[in-house]
């Protein structure tokens, strides 16, 4: 696994728009600490980091939450890693040199799943040393608490890049692979509102879009704004309540994994059946 690991690698770095996209990535990941000195433009200057953002044990639902939106940047990096075997011929190289398109299916998830653990891992750190300076909780039963959001972050990079992988080796071309993944996020978008409008209830329309690969992911980490102490605050004082449930369940993590399984088990299937 290491040695597929290793093959990957190489091609990535060697690629330089790949290699200056992820730098970019995670350049991006470490730029959350900048909402720390936004300021709020109306009444009192007060900094975001003054209003609890970067709490413990807040600061894992809120950071995982917009890191989430910086994935697409690996999404491009996975696409254009496909691309390229097509282009450059090096997926007939590397199969005539001895492996299998189970090997080469799996070298790939194994990218996939490097750039997910890496991503954790580095967004746990970051919001560990925001929260250490600007939480106002230092308990170790409260900094460790919620760390449910970086399981979720995980499993959705893991289950997006699966399906950039698949589109990937589907479509063979960057650009039509990644105008695909938009144009599936519009369908999603569009069946929605079809189904709200002429079959369903609110309630019964997001349990059935629940089970959609792109809403699935999305589902696994709510939105945080309504979270914040400040936004409870102002909604009691207009008379309204939030009371909505953040918590990572067990099922949305479930089905993002099996979409994982889906995706990752098409790509060898298709690349099986397909004469290279």
């Amino acid at each position: 696994m290491i040695r597929l690991l290793q093959i990957e690698f190489i091609k990535l770095w060697n690629n330089r728009a790949s290699r200056v996209l992820i730098i970019s990535y995670f350049v991006l990941l470490t730029s959350i600490a900048l909402i720390s000195v936004i300021k709020f433009p109306f009444g009192a200057n007060v900094r975001l980091a003054e209003v609890g953002i970067f709490n413990f044990p807040y600061i894992w639902h809120f950071n995982t939450f917009v890191t989430a939106f910086f994935k697409l940047f690996l999404a491009i990096v996975i696409v254009s890693m496909m691309a390229n075997e097509y282009s450059n011929k090096t997926i007939k190289q590397n199969l005539i040199d001895g492996l299998s398109k189970k090997e080469f299916v799996l070298s790939k998830f194994l990218t996939v799943l490097t750039f997910a653990l890496v991503s954790t891992v580095f967004v746990f750190v970051v919001s560990l040393i925001l929260g250490l300076i600007f939480s106002d909780f230092d308990e170790l039963s409260i900094i460790f608490s919620d760390l449910e959001f970086l399981l979720a972050f995980f499993v959705k990079l893991i289950g997006f890049f699966s399906f950039c992988l698949f589109l990937g080796i589907l479509v063979k071309r960057s650009a039509f692979a990644l105008g695909f993944l938009v144009l599936w996020q519009i369908f999603e978008l569009v069946f929605r509102g079809l189904i709200r409008w002429k079959l369903f209830e609110a309630d019964t329309t997001e349990i059935i879009m629940s089970f959609f690969p792109l809403q699935a992911m999305f589902n696994l980490i709510k939105e945080p704004v309504t979270r914040i102490e400040a936004v409870q605050t102002v909604a009691s004082q207009v008379g309204e309540q939030i009371n909505l449930n953040y918590h990572v369940h067990w099922y949305e993590v479930l089905i993002v994994l099996v979409w994982t399984a889906i995706f990752i088990y098409s790509s060898y299937a298709l690349l099986k059946k397909r004469d290279l």
